[in-house]
């Protein structure tokens, strides 16, 4: 576990010294964080990671899912989570990320329970996963939308955005019309934004799919057409 003990503590030793106080009462505000912010913008906690990565590679999946989970599960700061998201995604690591990490996925978005945590995953982590193996990560995804947590049923509807051609039109009109009676913002805004993403690709089945849905919220509708 040296190994592991080794980057945790190279990765929280560096984010504190790349810290700004003043940036991090600004993050904390805007993200109505209850977890402090060191101030580590994103383009500075890039180049952090990278040569903090560099500098201590892991020699097997498992150090590198205990790294994600030691950062993760024993954070300070909020950043420090980031930079467990971060690894989870690291390119020299891709031949680890399959759909072994779905565990560590959901942890991460049910506990982590924000935007800024579960967009990146539903967005960068989980679709991959679903376009790379839709057998497994499909199912998964349908009962994410009718689950009871908010920020599964959020992954669900978003988990395609970055999709284009390869988008499950099934799937995302399940996890939509699973939510259509939603009345929370996230849910209303994520239904509209995948939307909206797909319209890019094909704005006459969005336009079609908003016109024969006249359940879908007034917030969705607008970001769907924009």
């Amino acid at each position: 576990m040296d190994t592991v003990d080794d980057l945790v503590t190279a990765v929280r030793e560096s984010l504190a010294a790349a810290g700004d106080p003043e940036k991090a009462v600004e993050m904390r505000r805007y993200m109505k964080s209850a977890m402090p912010f060191h101030g580590v913008p994103k383009p500075v906690r890039q180049q952090v990671t990278r040569r903090v990565f560099a500098a201590h590679p892991l020699p097997d999946k498992e150090s590198f899912v205990a790294v994600a989970e030691k950062l993760w599960r024993e954070a300070e700061f909020r950043e420090e989570r980031y930079v467990a998201i971060d690894l989870t995604g690291n390119r020299p690591y891709a031949r680890w990320q399959d759909t072994g990490l779905l565990p560590l996925h959901e942890e991460m978005i049910v506990t982590g329970a924000w935007w800024d945590f579960v967009d990146e995953i539903a967005a960068h982590r989980v679709g991959p996963l679903l376009r790379a193996q839709p057998a497994t990560v499909e199912p998964v995804m349908r009962r994410w939308a009718v689950d009871t947590d908010l920020w599964r049923r959020r992954t669900a509807i978003i988990c395609q955005l970055g999709a284009k051609e390869e988008t499950d039109l099934a799937l995302l009109s399940f996890a939509i019309e699973a939510n259509l009676d939603a009345r929370e913002f996230f849910l209303r805004k994520a239904i509209g934004w995948a939307l909206r993403q797909y319209s890019r690709l094909d704005p006459d089945w969005v336009t079609r799919f908003v016109d024969t849905h006249p359940g879908l919220s007034p917030l969705s509708v607008r970001e769907a057409l924009k």
